[in-house]
């Protein structure tokens, strides 16, 4: 009989010890302080914490700079504890070679089209780092900075508040825009990511997080045997650039289609026209609940040789799949292994790419008296 982690978890509580498992144990914890390690110094001299969390069966490594997600264990139905989240072991790697792994986005996740945008009749350039075009708050976003970081626990919970105060002008973005971000590790495992921002000019803001996943462990090779489901009727084509066209396309008929749960392998090599483009799937759905004012579940990830499964909840109206096309077997992980292309895969909770630029898609615009607030959680199972 196959048990779920959490019946794992709960039974190793009860007997006051731990699953025994090999390559790992799993365990229960409640509210544990986090843990604080100096992990390198960047060339400057300043120093980056490494915060190790765990709770509820699950064990994170953060870090002070970009807020990345350098590591995040979950165990199988066995209780054998991965690392389910591309990395690197080392600073210098995540400065100087890091295609986002596991880092905070901002001031805006995703792409704006060749870095323009207007917002109340003035025109913005934004730092431009991807052919024409801003990706990810540009050449030095939110990923390359280091964040001020506070370890709390609350009852059941433990966790990390996050802050950094962007000024006005850095990477092009009108206003001073002040960034509260809250990872927290539930009694169950689970991780909500609270966001908060206030500016004082009219700004966009579109915050999001960009964890490399692979339920079978890093450095395992593909996750085109991966099952994903997503709850979303439509998505947004793109150009060659791609950046949206604007259009809200049917995912019917398409290899778009992950309203039921199917491998990620599946339509991947299909000659479709868009995934020709961006050479696999990279792409934003168009999410069927729109915005909410709480997180509700929209997607599902799922291995079934390990038993591992995210659940993903958000109040956000778009999510980003990407299906790691661009790594190419030049970044080696902290297990040793080189991540090639389909090693893993991005599902970023957002507001829809190149938003200011299309009057018809959600706002992303912020002003002076207002809080941008967005949390999105990520649930896990065997």
């Amino acid at each position: 009989m196959e048990l779920s982690r959490r019946t794992v978890i709960a039974s190793a509580a009860a007997a006051g010890v731990a699953a025994t498992a090999v390559g790992g144990t799993a365990h229960a914890s409640g509210g544990r302080k986090p843990v604080k390690e100096l992990f390198g110094r960047l060339a400057d001299g300043t120093k980056v914490y490494r915060w190790s969390l765990e709770n509820g069966g699950t064990r994170m490594k953060v870090l002070s700079y970009g807020g990345v997600v350098q590591s995040l264990e979950i165990p199988d139905r066995r209780g054998r504890y991965a690392n389910v989240s591309l990395g690197f072991d080392n600073l210098d790697d995540y400065v100087a070679r890091s295609p986002h792994f596991g880092a905070l986005i901002g001031r805006y996740g995703n792409r704006i089209a060749k870095g323009r945008f207007t917002l109340d009749g003035k025109e913005y350039q934004l730092s431009v780092n991807d052919g024409e075009n801003s990706l990810h708050g540009g050449a030095l976003g939110f990923d390359y900075r280091v964040w001020d970081v506070e370890p709390f626990t609350r009852g059941s919970d433990t966790g990390l508040v996050l802050h950094y105060t962007s000024v006005d002008g850095e990477m092009g973005y009108p206003g001073t825009l002040r960034a509260k971000v809250t990872y927290t590790l539930t009694r169950h495992g689970d991780w909500r990511i609270d966001y908060e921002a206030t500016t004082d000019k009219a700004t966009v803001v579109n915050l999001t997080s960009h964890v490399y996943w692979n339920l079978a462990g890093e450095g395992s090779g593909t996750i085109e045997d991966h099952e994903l489901s997503i709850a979303a009727s439509r998505f947004t084509p793109t150009d060659a650039g791609l950046i949206p066209t604007g259009e809200l396309a049917r995912v019917s008929g398409t290899p778009f289609d992950f309203r039921r749960a199917k491998p990620i392998g599946r339509d991947i090599r299909e000659a479709h026209p868009q995934l020709v483009t961006a050479k696999g799937f990279d792409h934003n759905w168009v999410l069927d609940k729109g915005i909410t004012d709480r997180p509700e579940h929209i997607a599902t990830l799922r291995d079934h040789a390990s038993g591992r499964t995210l659940r993903i909840a958000t109040d956000q109206p778009g999510l980003q799949f990407y299906s790691g096309n661009f790594l190419d077997g030049t970044l080696t992980g902290p297990g040793g292994s080189l991540y090639r292309q389909g090693d893993a895969l991005c599902l970023e909770t957002q507001h829809f790419p190149d938003s200011p630029n299309h009057p018809s898609f959600p706002s992303t615009v912020l002003r002076p008296g207002q809080t941008y607030r967005t949390s999105t959680v990520h649930s896990f199972d065997a």
